[in-house]
Order: C-alpha cells, then structure tokens, then sequence
C-alpha cells in the first residue's frame, strides 16, 4: 500500500506541461454531469480551471448583496499561505463559497482549529480539504535545515512544527529528503490531526455527519487529486 502511495504522488507531481489537459474548443457544451457532492463541486471547479476555462461563478454585485445577508460555504478549504494557491481560482468558486483558512505549510493550530469548529458548528459545513501543494517553501525550509540553526524568528515555530509531525518523523530514510513525500506527508499531518481532533470533529468524523479529505495541488499544470484514507 505504501509502496503505491508514493508511486501515485511521485507520478502526480512529474506530470508536467508535457501531459497537459487539451483545452476544449471556445463554445464546446459541457457535457459532464452536474455535481452532487462539495467534493464533486470542488473537482469540476478545479476541472473547469485546468482546462483553462472557467466560469468565474458567484463574482456579482448582486452576490455581494445576497452574502450581507448571511454566508453559507459549502466546503472549508485549508491551504498554504503561499500567493500561487488561491483556492477560489483553482477551484473556479466565488464569494461565499469556499471558507478558506490559509496559513504557511497548510499548518493547523489552535485559532485555525477553531476557525474550523466555528464554521462547521454554526455555517453548517461538512466537507473539509487539507490541501498541500508542489515546491511547498514551508516544507521546503524545514528540509533545507538539517542544522537547527538555519532559520530564526518565527519562522523556527513553523519548522519545528513540521519537524515534529509524526507523518514526517515515521518516513523512512530513504524518503525524507524526497520533497514530494514531505508534502504529502504535511497534508496527511493536517487530515489525521482534523480526524482526531477533541471534543468536536472527531465524534462527527465517527457519526458519519462531516467529511474530510486532502488534496494536493500540482504547479506545473493546476491539477488538485484528492486523497481519502
């Protein structure tokens, strides 16, 4: 199983611009069956951007309006800081759709939890997506120091952070210098810590009531696969 995990990401994150998706010709009918779920609401979206043509939906004046009313996300989405991962574009959503919490490495502590509980307790969301993505710099820093010493400030905490998941600490040796299995293992670190997580989310994860899954999203071609343990 293991062995075929990595074999999936490794084959992810090397399908370049040499394998790219061809784009429909302008005016094509969308053929493809309507969503039902937010995690097919989310793959469509992402379909939509790699193809390179989205709708841009819920992006009106009168969406605006209708949101001062009241929101009510269909999934939260909790990704990486980082300025090329915005997750209403790469999944084509608009205002109100998408409860984004971002922050460096897709690190989840205690105000991101929170955030999370707030949205699904009272916005009544079910799906959750940790997503993670190629050339992570977060991820990247804690693999470039090796000494301890590398990075100062703030930043440290965020190393140290990554440095103690357990999903990173149980890789094998011949895996921890593999930038890819870092990521991986990261957003893995952010579903199992979301499926275990006291008093709230995890009683619903055992009741069936919430969903969460992770995803990793590859730079070369805009690609999101999702992963479900």
């Amino acid at each position: 199983m293991r062995t075929a995990v990595i074999m999936l990401i490794l084959s992810f994150f090397a399908w370049s611009c040499r394998e790219r998706s061809g784009k429909p010709e302008a005016g094509a009918a969308i053929t493809a069956a309507l969503p039902s779920s937010p995690i097919d609401i989310l793959k469509a979206g992402n379909d939509r951007f790699v193809s390179g043509h989205p709708i841009h939906p819920d992006e009106t004046l009168e969406r605006i309006r209708e949101l001062k009313k009241g929101q009510h996300p269909f999934a939260i989405v909790v990704s990486c800081s980082d300025s090329r991962v915005p997750p209403e574009l790469i999944f084509d959503q608009g205002l109100g759709d998408i409860f984004s919490i971002r922050t460096a490495g897709n690190i989840i502590g205690d105000y991101e939890l929170a955030s999370i509980e707030y949205a699904i307790e009272h916005l009544g969301v079910k799906t959750v997506l940790v997503l993670g993505h190629q050339d992570c710099g977060a991820v990247q820093a804690y693999m470039e120091d090796t000494s301890n010493t590398h990075t100062k400030g703030r930043v440290r905490a965020l190393i140290e952070y990554i440095r103690q998941e357990e999903e990173e600490k149980k890789l094998p040796l011949e895996d921890r210098h593999n930038m890819s299995i870092a990521v991986y293992s990261n957003m893995l670190h952010g579903m199992h810590l979301l499926k275990n997580s006291m008093p709230v989310l995890k009683p619903m994860v055992d009741r069936q009531e919430i969903t969460i899954m992770g995803g990793l999203y590859n730079m070369e071609n805009g690609k999101v696969i999702f992963v479900d343990e």
